[in-house]
């Protein structure tokens, strides 16, 4: 098992970017840094590291002589993410399933369960668990670089998950899709799973597109 070393920076990078895609750092208010440092137990040096981190990562806005906020959702950033998506994502989860070892698909199967669960008992966990359910699809592939790219975009868009499922009847949608991609992933349908995981990606773009045009 690889052991994975963080810096302090990289420990509290980790930790706001989780308050900030769930939601505990409210929108529009300025982040004050000498009480989210108090609050981390840690002095403000790392924390302003991690801060212009999460500003280069396209979580936080910097705004002069008013200090980090985090960014407001935006419908062009959701055409942005989710086209970028469409193109990667899908090929890289049809090539992964004709990789997968069963180890693999021990993996899947375990993050689409916990994802599951999360969906009953714990919501603020389930951006974060879906993210780890369409990573493990990915990962078999071994590609680094795509990897990465793919991850990102887990994580910017991760906020919108939570914004998809809020109308009612959602996660119910979302597991049933969920379900039959990791069926037929499992199964080395490479074709079959693509064209699941495009269709997935391209009803949550819709979805989010009328959400956003509602509120005017």
């Amino acid at each position: 098992m690889a052991i994975i070393v963080q810096t302090l920076s990289e420990q509290i990078f980790t930790l706001v970017r989780d308050q900030i895609i769930s939601g505990k750092i409210p929108i529009n208010e300025s982040i004050r840094q000498d009480a989210l440092a108090a609050e981390l137990g840690v002095s403000k040096i790392p924390l302003r590291e991690a801060l212009a981190r999460l500003e280069q990562d396209g979580l936080l806005l910097n705004l002069k002589n008013r200090g980090y906020f985090v960014r407001p959702l935006n419908s062009d950033e959701v055409e942005e993410i989710y086209a970028l998506r469409l193109k990667i994502e899908p090929d890289a989860v049809a090539q992964a399933s004709l990789v997968a070892t069963d180890a693999d698909r021990r993996v899947a199967k375990d993050a689409l369960l916990a994802l599951d669960a999360a969906a009953h008992s714990d919501k603020g966990e389930v951006g974060k668990l879906n993210r780890a359910f369409h990573m493990a699809l990915v990962r078999p592939l071994n590609r680094q670089v795509t990897i990465q790219i793919i991850e990102r975009l887990h994580i910017i868009s991760e906020r919108y998950v939570g914004k998809h499922l809020e109308p009612a009847g959602r996660d119910d949608r979302a597991h049933k899709e969920h379900t039959e991609m990791y069926e037929v992933w499992a199964a080395g349908k490479a074709q079959q799973a693509s064209a699941m995981m495009h269709d997935h990606i391209a009803s949550t773009l819709y979805d989010l597109r009328a959400q956003f045009a509602d509120q005017g």
